[in-house]
């Protein structure tokens, strides 16, 4: 099997311990994490091919970073080296009726600040026939969403699959510019991760047999099913999953995934979740979907592999799902028990 190859930015990730708000921090766990590089890592800890492709200052952070997707059993050659500096993102956990909160520290960096003419894309898409990104990445700014677009044309040009999850964040662009931007390299996916909110602020679409509704609103199922054949009409995709989440608290989740697989519609169990770090749970979806899916797994198989992976990855600390397969499959099969395995 070829090399699945996602792009975007991997940044350091700085939290105050256990629940400590920011403004109570005398110190900070570090970790590194980013959308695409997560779903890179979180493929090789189950013995799938795959390479990051990112620019990082070619520095002792860089070389951190660069390291630590290494040491999962990412491919780091594509990795481009120079410009100003690594990214950076503060997390604060929340609870209970809290919120958590996400502060960016990026702008500048060393992706943002990236040239067209950096990126050879025969080289860098050579042996790969899968190529991964995220709507995180053209909101970078800079050249980032036309390098999104050279890298999607080029994709497609050589036949690999092309996914995209749409990772809509107001804090990075507002809705109109993510819009535009998204809508010019939406027509080269096949496979779209999304959720209800995404579409509705990205693109205006609504599920028409629910009417429209307020942020954070659940949706039944029959609601995804429309937005996502929606998404599927507007732009030829072959393949969409979305998660389900209806937050309870900042400790309390329900979560669930959907996959149309291009005929279809397979909705997994659903799984409330006792939250130890929910960020990351969706490019564990991400992964796992892809995983099952270049092994020839029902589509009933890979969203309840998808869901149950996604759900143990929000039971642990940082970004990367450090979850088995074993217990992902484990889950996915009914045992959720939480009983000690001796």
């Amino acid at each position: 099997m070829k090399t699945l190859l996602t792009f975007g930015e991997i940044m350091m990730r700085l939290s105050p311990p256990g629940h400590l708000r920011f403004l109570q921090a005398g110190e900070f766990l570090v970790s590194f994490a980013g959308t695409e590089s997560n779903v890179a890592v979180n493929l090789a800890h189950w013995g799938m091919d795959a390479a990051f492709l990112t620019k990082l200052p070619d520095n002792e952070l860089g070389q951190a970073a660069v390291n630590d997707l290494r040491r999962f059993g990412v491919d780091t050659s594509r990795v481009l080296r120079g410009g100003p500096r690594l990214g950076v993102f503060f997390v604060e956990k929340g609870a209970s009726q809290r919120a958590s909160k996400v502060i960016y520290d990026r702008a500048g960096s060393s992706l943002a600040a990236a040239c067209r003419e950096e990126f050879d894309w025969d080289a860098l898409l050579e042996g790969a026939d899968w190529f991964h990104f995220s709507g995180i990445t053209p909101a970078l700014g800079g050249q980032t969403p036309e390098i999104c677009l050279d890298a999607c044309r080029a994709a497609k040009s050589k036949g690999l699959t092309v996914s995209c999850d749409t990772n809509y964040r107001a804090t990075l662009w507002s809705p109109s510019l993510a819009g535009k931007t998204m809508e010019l390299l939406m027509p080269y996916v096949d496979v779209c991760f999304s959720n209800g909110g995404d579409a509705a602020a990205l693109f205006g679409i609504h599920p028409r047999n629910q009417g429209r509704t307020a942020p954070g609103e659940a949706l039944s199922q029959e609601a995804y099913l429309d937005v996502a054949l929606q998404l599927a009409e507007r732009f030829s995709l072959r393949q969409v999953a979305f998660t389900m989440r209806q937050g309870q608290s900042a400790d309390v989740n329900r979560w669930q995934g959907m996959f149309w697989d291009g005929r279809d519609a397979f909705f997994s169990r659903e799984y409330t979740i006792q939250l130890v770090d929910r960020i990351g749970g969706g490019d564990a979806f991400d992964a796992a979907l892809l995983y099952a899916l270049r092994r020839g797994q029902s589509s009933q198989e890979a969203v309840e592999l998808a869901a149950a992976a996604s759900c143990l990855q929000q039971t642990i600390e940082f970004d990367y799902s450090l979850v088995s397969l074993e217990e992902a499959l484990a889950l996915a099969a009914g045992e959720a028990s939480g009983r000690i395995r001796r």
